[in-house]
Protein backbone atom coordinates (compact mmCIF):
# COMPACT_ATOMS: atom_id res chain seq x y z
CA UNK A 1 0.00 0.00 0.00
CA UNK A 2 1.20 3.43 -0.86
CA UNK A 3 1.36 6.29 1.60
CA UNK A 4 2.30 9.92 1.61
CA UNK A 5 3.30 9.95 5.25
CA UNK A 6 2.56 8.06 8.39
CA UNK A 7 2.30 10.95 10.80
CA UNK A 8 5.38 10.88 13.02
CA UNK A 9 4.43 10.42 16.62
CA UNK A 10 5.16 13.30 18.88
CA UNK A 11 8.26 12.99 20.96
CA UNK A 12 7.63 11.30 24.28
CA UNK A 13 9.95 11.58 27.20
CA UNK A 14 11.13 8.36 28.70
CA UNK A 15 8.18 7.16 30.71
CA UNK A 16 8.25 7.88 34.42
CA UNK A 17 6.46 4.58 35.03
CA UNK A 18 8.38 2.48 32.57
CA UNK A 19 11.99 2.65 33.69
CA UNK A 20 14.54 4.89 32.10
CA UNK A 21 16.27 2.30 29.97
CA UNK A 22 17.55 2.80 26.45
CA UNK A 23 15.19 0.12 25.14
CA UNK A 24 12.16 2.04 26.40
CA UNK A 25 13.02 5.39 24.93
CA UNK A 26 10.69 7.09 22.51
CA UNK A 27 10.65 5.45 19.10
CA UNK A 28 10.37 7.90 16.25
CA UNK A 29 9.68 6.91 12.66
CA UNK A 30 8.85 8.77 9.49
CA UNK A 31 8.51 7.28 6.05
CA UNK A 32 6.19 5.80 3.46
CA UNK A 33 3.50 3.51 4.85
CA UNK A 34 4.14 0.97 2.12
CA UNK A 35 7.63 0.37 3.51
CA UNK A 36 6.27 -1.01 6.79
CA UNK A 37 2.66 -2.08 6.24
CA UNK A 38 2.70 -5.84 5.79
CA UNK A 39 1.43 -9.01 7.34
CA UNK A 40 3.78 -10.33 10.02
CA UNK A 41 6.35 -12.62 8.41
CA UNK A 42 7.93 -15.83 9.60
CA UNK A 43 6.18 -19.02 10.65
CA UNK A 44 5.88 -18.69 14.44
CA UNK A 45 2.71 -18.31 16.52
CA UNK A 46 2.36 -14.57 15.81
CA UNK A 47 2.98 -14.83 12.06
CA UNK A 48 0.33 -14.25 9.43
CA UNK A 49 0.97 -17.77 8.16
CA UNK A 50 -0.27 -19.14 11.51
CA UNK A 51 -3.12 -16.62 11.89
CA UNK A 52 -4.87 -16.63 8.53
CA UNK A 53 -7.81 -18.91 9.26
CA UNK A 54 -10.25 -16.08 8.49
CA UNK A 55 -8.87 -15.43 4.99
CA UNK A 56 -8.74 -19.20 4.42
CA UNK A 57 -12.43 -19.50 5.32
CA UNK A 58 -13.25 -16.59 3.00
CA UNK A 59 -11.28 -18.23 0.22
CA UNK A 60 -13.16 -21.47 0.75
CA UNK A 61 -16.43 -19.56 0.50
CA UNK A 62 -15.38 -17.91 -2.77
CA UNK A 63 -13.74 -20.95 -4.36
CA UNK A 64 -16.85 -22.12 -6.28
CA UNK A 65 -17.21 -18.66 -7.84
CA UNK A 66 -13.53 -18.61 -8.78
CA UNK A 67 -13.81 -22.04 -10.40
CA UNK A 68 -16.93 -20.92 -12.24
CA UNK A 69 -15.03 -17.93 -13.61
CA UNK A 70 -12.14 -20.11 -14.78
CA UNK A 71 -14.52 -22.59 -16.35
CA UNK A 72 -16.25 -19.89 -18.39
CA UNK A 73 -13.23 -17.74 -19.28
CA UNK A 74 -11.86 -17.43 -22.78
CA UNK A 75 -8.99 -19.80 -23.60
CA UNK A 76 -6.02 -18.06 -25.15
CA UNK A 77 -5.10 -20.50 -27.91
CA UNK A 78 -1.63 -20.13 -29.36
CA UNK A 79 -0.19 -18.49 -26.26
CA UNK A 80 3.11 -20.04 -25.19
CA UNK A 81 2.38 -19.24 -21.54
CA UNK A 82 -0.45 -17.96 -19.38
CA UNK A 83 0.34 -15.41 -16.70
CA UNK A 84 -1.36 -15.34 -13.31
CA UNK A 85 -0.82 -12.66 -10.65
CA UNK A 86 -1.78 -12.75 -6.98
CA UNK A 87 -1.91 -9.13 -5.81
CA UNK A 88 -1.39 -8.75 -2.07
CA UNK A 89 -0.14 -12.31 -1.68
CA UNK A 90 1.23 -11.99 1.91
CA UNK A 91 3.09 -15.04 3.23
CA UNK A 92 0.50 -17.69 4.03
CA UNK A 93 -0.45 -20.85 2.21
CA UNK A 94 -3.67 -19.35 0.84
CA UNK A 95 -1.88 -17.76 -2.09
CA UNK A 96 -0.07 -20.99 -3.03
CA UNK A 97 -3.26 -23.01 -2.81
CA UNK A 98 -5.06 -20.55 -5.07
CA UNK A 99 -2.36 -20.51 -7.75
CA UNK A 100 -2.13 -24.31 -7.72
CA UNK A 101 -5.90 -24.48 -8.10
CA UNK A 102 -5.89 -22.08 -11.04
CA UNK A 103 -3.04 -23.82 -12.83
CA UNK A 104 -4.55 -27.27 -12.37
CA UNK A 105 -8.00 -26.26 -13.58
CA UNK A 106 -6.69 -24.33 -16.58
CA UNK A 107 -4.40 -27.23 -17.51
CA UNK A 108 -7.42 -29.53 -17.50
CA UNK A 109 -9.38 -27.19 -19.75
CA UNK A 110 -6.54 -26.79 -22.23
CA UNK A 111 -5.95 -30.54 -22.30
CA UNK A 112 -9.66 -31.20 -22.96
CA UNK A 113 -10.37 -28.35 -25.39
CA UNK A 114 -7.09 -27.52 -27.16
CA UNK A 115 -4.18 -29.24 -28.86
CA UNK A 116 -1.71 -28.54 -26.08
CA UNK A 117 -1.28 -27.12 -22.60
CA UNK A 118 0.65 -23.83 -22.27
CA UNK A 119 3.25 -23.17 -19.62
CA UNK A 120 2.24 -21.05 -16.66
CA UNK A 121 3.87 -18.08 -14.98
CA UNK A 122 2.78 -17.11 -11.46
CA UNK A 123 3.60 -13.67 -10.10
CA UNK A 124 3.35 -13.22 -6.34
CA UNK A 125 3.05 -9.52 -5.62
CA UNK A 126 2.96 -7.54 -2.41
CA UNK A 127 4.58 -4.52 -0.82
CA UNK A 128 8.39 -4.45 -0.54
CA UNK A 129 8.04 -4.99 3.22
CA UNK A 130 6.39 -8.37 2.66
CA UNK A 131 8.25 -11.50 3.81
CA UNK A 132 8.90 -12.95 0.36
CA UNK A 133 11.59 -15.27 1.77
CA UNK A 134 9.07 -17.19 3.86
CA UNK A 135 6.66 -17.29 0.93
CA UNK A 136 9.23 -18.70 -1.47
CA UNK A 137 10.41 -21.27 1.06
CA UNK A 138 6.81 -22.48 1.14
CA UNK A 139 6.69 -23.07 -2.61
CA UNK A 140 6.26 -26.71 -3.59
CA UNK A 141 9.22 -28.44 -5.22
CA UNK A 142 8.69 -27.34 -8.79
CA UNK A 143 11.95 -27.15 -10.59
CA UNK A 144 13.66 -30.33 -11.67
CA UNK A 145 10.54 -32.42 -10.98
CA UNK A 146 8.78 -34.45 -13.65
CA UNK A 147 5.72 -32.25 -13.40
CA UNK A 148 6.53 -28.57 -13.27
CA UNK A 149 3.37 -26.70 -12.33
CA UNK A 150 4.43 -23.12 -12.97
CA UNK A 151 7.33 -20.69 -13.02
CA UNK A 152 7.20 -18.43 -9.97
CA UNK A 153 8.39 -14.86 -9.52
CA UNK A 154 8.01 -12.13 -6.91
CA UNK A 155 6.86 -8.62 -7.83
CA UNK A 156 7.33 -6.08 -5.01
CA UNK A 157 5.19 -2.96 -5.19
CA UNK A 158 1.84 -1.38 -4.40
CA UNK A 159 -1.15 -2.68 -6.32
CA UNK A 160 -2.43 0.89 -6.34
CA UNK A 161 0.23 1.48 -9.02
CA UNK A 162 1.17 -0.33 -12.21
CA UNK A 163 3.09 -3.54 -11.58
CA UNK A 164 3.18 -5.17 -15.03
CA UNK A 165 3.53 -4.15 -18.70
CA UNK A 166 0.39 -3.49 -20.72
CA UNK A 167 -1.70 -6.54 -21.62
CA UNK A 168 0.57 -8.85 -19.65
CA UNK A 169 -1.82 -10.79 -17.39
CA UNK A 170 -4.47 -13.37 -18.20
CA UNK A 171 -5.70 -13.73 -14.63
CA UNK A 172 -5.29 -11.37 -11.69
CA UNK A 173 -6.56 -12.27 -8.24
CA UNK A 174 -6.51 -10.25 -5.03
CA UNK A 175 -7.47 -12.15 -1.91
CA UNK A 176 -8.19 -10.45 1.43
CA UNK A 177 -6.01 -7.44 0.64
CA UNK A 178 -7.99 -4.61 -0.97
CA UNK A 179 -9.56 -3.42 2.28
CA UNK A 180 -6.09 -2.08 3.19
CA UNK A 181 -5.81 1.52 2.04
CA UNK A 182 -2.88 3.16 0.31
CA UNK A 183 -2.54 5.69 3.12
CA UNK A 184 -4.18 7.02 6.22
CA UNK A 185 -6.32 9.97 5.04
CA UNK A 186 -4.45 13.20 5.73
CA UNK A 187 -7.36 14.98 7.51
CA UNK A 188 -7.53 12.15 10.04
CA UNK A 189 -3.95 12.91 11.10
CA UNK A 190 -4.45 16.68 11.33
CA UNK A 191 -5.34 17.70 14.88
CA UNK A 192 -6.84 20.95 13.56
CA UNK A 193 -9.23 19.06 11.27
CA UNK A 194 -12.80 18.02 12.05
CA UNK A 195 -11.68 14.57 10.90
CA UNK A 196 -9.14 14.22 13.74
CA UNK A 197 -9.92 10.72 15.01
CA UNK A 198 -9.45 11.36 18.72
CA UNK A 199 -9.53 8.36 21.03
CA UNK A 200 -10.00 5.75 18.31
CA UNK A 201 -7.65 3.48 16.41
CA UNK A 202 -10.16 2.87 13.61
CA UNK A 203 -13.35 4.31 12.12
CA UNK A 204 -16.13 1.95 13.18
CA UNK A 205 -18.51 4.20 15.11
CA UNK A 206 -16.37 7.29 14.46
CA UNK A 207 -17.80 10.73 13.72
CA UNK A 208 -19.01 11.67 10.26
CA UNK A 209 -15.96 13.66 9.17
CA UNK A 210 -13.59 10.78 9.95
CA UNK A 211 -15.73 8.28 8.08
CA UNK A 212 -16.04 10.59 5.07
CA UNK A 213 -12.25 10.98 4.89
CA UNK A 214 -11.80 7.20 4.91
CA UNK A 215 -14.57 6.67 2.35
CA UNK A 216 -13.00 9.22 0.00
CA UNK A 217 -9.58 7.57 0.31
CA UNK A 218 -11.17 4.17 -0.28
CA UNK A 219 -12.90 5.36 -3.45
CA UNK A 220 -9.71 6.88 -4.86
CA UNK A 221 -7.74 3.75 -4.06
CA UNK A 222 -10.16 1.29 -5.63
CA UNK A 223 -10.39 3.35 -8.82
CA UNK A 224 -6.57 3.48 -9.00
CA UNK A 225 -6.40 -0.28 -8.53
CA UNK A 226 -8.91 -0.90 -11.33
CA UNK A 227 -7.27 1.55 -13.72
CA UNK A 228 -3.94 -0.21 -13.29
CA UNK A 229 -5.45 -3.65 -13.84
CA UNK A 230 -7.30 -2.38 -16.91
CA UNK A 231 -3.91 -1.67 -18.48
CA UNK A 232 -2.27 -4.91 -17.39
CA UNK A 233 -4.95 -7.54 -18.11
CA UNK A 234 -5.47 -8.80 -21.66
CA UNK A 235 -8.88 -8.60 -23.32
CA UNK A 236 -10.91 -11.55 -22.13
CA UNK A 237 -8.76 -11.91 -19.00
CA UNK A 238 -10.21 -12.34 -15.52
CA UNK A 239 -10.00 -10.09 -12.45
CA UNK A 240 -11.10 -11.88 -9.28
CA UNK A 241 -11.30 -9.96 -5.99
CA UNK A 242 -12.06 -11.13 -2.47
CA UNK A 243 -11.99 -8.37 0.14
CA UNK A 244 -13.44 -7.53 3.51
CA UNK A 245 -16.70 -5.63 3.13
CA UNK A 246 -19.94 -4.57 4.76
CA UNK A 247 -23.62 -4.99 3.85
CA UNK A 248 -25.00 -2.43 1.43
CA UNK A 249 -27.68 -1.47 3.93
CA UNK A 250 -25.17 -0.06 6.41
CA UNK A 251 -23.71 3.44 6.51
CA UNK A 252 -19.89 3.31 6.38
CA UNK A 253 -19.57 4.31 10.04
CA UNK A 254 -20.94 0.81 10.74
CA UNK A 255 -18.12 -1.15 9.19
CA UNK A 256 -18.89 -4.52 10.74
CA UNK A 257 -22.60 -5.22 10.63
CA UNK A 258 -24.25 -6.53 13.79
CA UNK A 259 -23.42 -5.15 17.29
CA UNK A 260 -21.67 -8.33 18.48
CA UNK A 261 -19.34 -8.36 15.47
CA UNK A 262 -18.65 -4.65 15.92
CA UNK A 263 -17.73 -5.12 19.57
CA UNK A 264 -15.70 -8.30 19.10
CA UNK A 265 -13.69 -7.39 15.99
CA UNK A 266 -9.90 -7.16 16.56
CA UNK A 267 -9.80 -3.50 15.46
CA UNK A 268 -12.46 -2.16 17.84
CA UNK A 269 -13.18 -2.41 21.58
CA UNK A 270 -10.14 -4.29 22.88
CA UNK A 271 -7.85 -2.21 20.67
CA UNK A 272 -9.15 1.15 21.91
CA UNK A 273 -9.10 -0.09 25.51
CA UNK A 274 -5.48 -1.21 25.20
CA UNK A 275 -4.45 2.22 23.89
CA UNK A 276 -6.39 3.85 26.73
CA UNK A 277 -4.53 1.66 29.22
CA UNK A 278 -1.17 2.87 27.89
CA UNK A 279 -2.40 6.45 28.13
CA UNK A 280 -3.69 6.07 31.70
CA UNK A 281 -0.43 4.45 32.78
CA UNK A 282 1.57 7.35 31.41
CA UNK A 283 3.34 5.25 28.79
CA UNK A 284 2.03 7.34 25.88
CA UNK A 285 0.49 10.77 25.54
CA UNK A 286 -2.76 11.61 23.76
CA UNK A 287 -1.07 12.66 20.54
CA UNK A 288 0.82 9.40 20.29
CA UNK A 289 -2.43 7.51 20.75
CA UNK A 290 -4.49 9.69 18.41
CA UNK A 291 -1.99 9.67 15.53
CA UNK A 292 -2.26 5.89 15.28
CA UNK A 293 -5.01 4.86 12.87
CA UNK A 294 -5.57 1.54 11.14
CA UNK A 295 -5.55 2.05 7.35
CA UNK A 296 -8.45 -0.26 6.52
CA UNK A 297 -11.93 0.31 5.11
CA UNK A 298 -14.78 -2.15 4.52
CA UNK A 299 -16.55 -1.18 1.30
CA UNK A 300 -20.16 -1.89 0.44
CA UNK A 301 -21.20 -3.66 -2.80
CA UNK A 302 -22.57 -0.34 -4.08
CA UNK A 303 -19.22 1.40 -3.50
CA UNK A 304 -17.44 -1.38 -5.38
CA UNK A 305 -19.88 -1.27 -8.29
CA UNK A 306 -19.57 2.52 -8.51
CA UNK A 307 -15.78 2.26 -8.80
CA UNK A 308 -16.07 -0.24 -11.66
CA UNK A 309 -18.53 2.08 -13.43
CA UNK A 310 -16.17 5.03 -13.08
CA UNK A 311 -13.17 3.07 -14.28
CA UNK A 312 -14.78 1.22 -17.23
CA UNK A 313 -12.98 -1.52 -19.12
CA UNK A 314 -14.50 -4.38 -17.12
CA UNK A 315 -17.74 -6.33 -17.26
CA UNK A 316 -18.82 -7.52 -13.82
CA UNK A 317 -19.92 -11.14 -13.87
CA UNK A 318 -20.28 -11.59 -10.09
CA UNK A 319 -20.55 -9.12 -7.23
CA UNK A 320 -21.73 -10.58 -3.94
CA UNK A 321 -21.63 -9.83 -0.22
CA UNK A 322 -21.37 -12.81 2.12
CA UNK A 323 -20.70 -13.48 5.80
CA UNK A 324 -18.35 -15.94 7.44
CA UNK A 325 -18.20 -16.88 11.10
CA UNK A 326 -15.02 -15.99 12.99
CA UNK A 327 -14.38 -19.51 14.25
CA UNK A 328 -16.01 -22.92 14.71
CA UNK A 329 -18.44 -23.82 17.46
CA UNK A 330 -15.86 -26.23 18.86
CA UNK A 331 -13.23 -23.49 19.06
CA UNK A 332 -15.70 -21.16 20.79
CA UNK A 333 -16.48 -23.80 23.43
CA UNK A 334 -12.75 -24.37 23.96
CA UNK A 335 -12.14 -20.66 24.50
CA UNK A 336 -15.11 -20.29 26.89
CA UNK A 337 -13.37 -22.86 29.10
CA UNK A 338 -10.03 -21.06 28.76
CA UNK A 339 -10.49 -17.27 28.27
CA UNK A 340 -6.73 -16.68 28.57
CA UNK A 341 -6.09 -18.74 25.44
CA UNK A 342 -8.79 -16.74 23.67
CA UNK A 343 -7.10 -13.46 24.60
CA UNK A 344 -3.77 -14.82 23.42
CA UNK A 345 -5.27 -15.94 20.10
CA UNK A 346 -6.89 -12.55 19.54
CA UNK A 347 -3.65 -10.74 20.39
CA UNK A 348 -1.72 -12.98 18.00
CA UNK A 349 -4.21 -12.15 15.27
CA UNK A 350 -3.60 -8.44 15.85
CA UNK A 351 0.15 -8.99 15.88
CA UNK A 352 -0.07 -10.86 12.58
CA UNK A 353 -1.81 -8.01 10.80
CA UNK A 354 -0.72 -4.84 12.63
CA UNK A 355 2.57 -5.47 14.43
CA UNK A 356 4.81 -3.79 11.79
CA UNK A 357 2.88 -0.51 11.79
CA UNK A 358 2.39 -0.49 15.57
CA UNK A 359 6.12 -1.05 16.07
CA UNK A 360 6.86 1.80 13.67
CA UNK A 361 4.61 4.04 15.75
CA UNK A 362 5.62 2.97 19.25
CA UNK A 363 8.86 1.07 18.96
CA UNK A 364 9.29 -2.62 19.86
CA UNK A 365 9.14 -2.21 23.64
CA UNK A 366 5.95 -0.16 23.90
CA UNK A 367 4.26 -2.11 21.12
CA UNK A 368 4.73 -5.28 23.13
CA UNK A 369 3.15 -3.51 26.12
CA UNK A 370 0.17 -2.65 23.92
CA UNK A 371 -0.26 -6.27 22.83
CA UNK A 372 -0.10 -7.44 26.46
CA UNK A 373 -2.89 -5.05 27.40
CA UNK A 374 -4.87 -6.08 24.37
CA UNK A 375 -4.57 -9.73 25.37
CA UNK A 376 -5.66 -8.93 28.93
CA UNK A 377 -8.67 -6.92 27.74
CA UNK A 378 -9.79 -9.64 25.32
CA UNK A 379 -9.37 -12.36 27.98
CA UNK A 380 -11.25 -10.35 30.58
CA UNK A 381 -14.40 -9.81 28.51
CA UNK A 382 -15.85 -13.27 29.15
CA UNK A 383 -19.35 -12.17 28.14
CA UNK A 384 -18.09 -11.66 24.58
CA UNK A 385 -16.85 -15.24 24.43
CA UNK A 386 -20.47 -16.40 24.30
CA UNK A 387 -21.23 -14.20 21.32
CA UNK A 388 -20.42 -14.84 17.68
CA UNK A 389 -18.58 -12.45 15.41
CA UNK A 390 -19.12 -12.50 11.65
CA UNK A 391 -16.76 -11.15 9.03
CA UNK A 392 -18.26 -9.69 5.88
CA UNK A 393 -16.61 -10.25 2.50
CA UNK A 394 -17.25 -8.99 -1.01
CA UNK A 395 -16.53 -11.26 -3.95
CA UNK A 396 -16.10 -9.79 -7.42
CA UNK A 397 -15.40 -11.48 -10.72
CA UNK A 398 -14.97 -9.23 -13.76
CA UNK A 399 -13.84 -9.77 -17.34
CA UNK A 400 -11.57 -7.33 -19.18
CA UNK A 401 -13.48 -6.10 -22.24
Amino acid sequence: MDSQRLMPASSIKESRDFKNTKECRSWSWTGDLHRILCMQGGEDDVSYAKNSDGPAAALGLSKPLLMEAIQSMKLFKGEASLRIADLGCATGYNTLTTVELLVDRLSERYYEECDGVPEFEAFFSDLPSNDFNTLFRSLPTLYGSTRQHYYAAGVPGSFYHRLFPKRKLHIAVSLSALHWLSQIPKPVLDNTSLAWNKGRAWIDGAKEEVVEAYAKQSEEDLISFLQCRREEIVEGGILFILMAGRPGSLHPEHQLGDPDSRAKHPFTSSMDQAWEDLLNEGLVDEERRDTFNIPAYMRSPDEVRKAFEQCTGFEIRTLEYRKIVEHSKEKQEEWIKDPVSYGRAKANLVRASLKPIIEAHLGPKLSEELFKRYEKRASGDTEMLHKTCFYGVIIVCAVRI
